[in-house]
């Protein structure tokens, strides 16, 4: 309306929620839109029980004006304690109709197109997973850098609960998933904003305490994605290390809360949501 001191709708992210954290819990019910026109990104790791991560969107369902939603390795976990027990790419569409049930964007729908400040800009949720490529130092192939963790106790759990099942190896998965993302990519026309658990660059990795973790974050094979398909910024989780990076000209955000052990340690911002668009300054 005109003389409406209303803010601006904004394009908001966050990922790596954890809400089986009783501290995440409190974030989670803390989040909420500046303006009512907000969109918000979340990239992964909402929790590991199909019914939490249900509930966590759902609330944020109901606030935000469009959800947008990915997964992470959490989400795709088949834990003891977890009722449904599905696994692989079961559990991967059970929880898409989850999130449709919710009217929230998955990386199975037509992708979103933001038209506030910083627009049109096709916001496209990517599910890609992982393939071992990113290397530990020393080695050259998936059994190697497997060697590596394991000879230095640093392995994900991921190796123990995420199952690719039909597919026989999470690399195999992985492939397809990757195929699958570049045909819908190549149907996009115009700059887009890239939504991954995963990042898609090997780079943000270098900074990481283990680096034989990095061979669970990512491929090779995504590298040149963020300038192929027109990216105005790539939105991304998992490892934890909230920050923005420029590649390529390329703004990338992670835009994670990680473990209340982690988070504790830095200085809590005002506002959780990291802005997507419109650009912020100096970005």
């Amino acid at each position: 309306m005109p003389g409406s001191s209303e803010a601006p709708p904004r394009l908001l992210a966050i990922s790596d929620l954890h809400v089986s954290h009783g501290e995440n819990r409190d974030v989670l019910d803390g989040l909420r839109p500046g303006s009512p026109g907000d969109w918000l990104i979340v990239a992964g790791d909402v929790a590991e029980i199909p019914a939490d991560v249900e509930s966590a969107l759902g609330l944020l369902r109901e606030r935000f004006a469009e959800v947008v939603w990915v997964p992470g390795n959490h989400e795709l976990w088949t834990t003891p304690r977890d009722p449904a027990q599905t696994r692989g790419v079961e559990r991967y569409e059970h929880l898409v109709e989850l999130c449709r049930g919710l009217g929230v964007h998955t990386p199975e729908d037509p992708f979103p197109v933001w038209r506030g400040a910083g627009g049109p800009v096709t916001v496209a949720p990517l599910f890609t997973l992982y393939d071992y490529t990113f290397h530990p130092p020393g080695t050259a192939t998936k059994e190697e850098g497997l060697a590596y963790a394991r000879g230095t106790g640093v392995v994900c759990t991921d190796e123990y609960l995420l199952h690719p099942d039909p597919y026989p190896a999470r690399e195999d998965w992985c492939r397809a998933r990757l195929e699958y993302s570049e045909r819908r990519l190549a149907e996009v026309s115009g700059p887009t904003v890239l939504v991954n658990h995963w990042p898609l660059v090997r780079e943000p990795t270098d900074v990481l305490w283990y680096p034989e973790f990095a061979q669970w974050c990512g491929s090779v094979h995504t590298a040149n994605w963020h300038t192929k398909y027109n990216a105005a910024a790539v939105v991304y989780g998992h490892l934890h290390i909230p920050r923005t990076t420029h590649y390529d000209g390329v703004r990338f955000q992670e835009v994670s809360l990680g473990y209340p052990r982690e988070w504790r340690r830095r200085p809590i911002p005002e506002d959780r949501l990291q802005v997507v668009l419109p650009a912020p300054a100096g970005a």
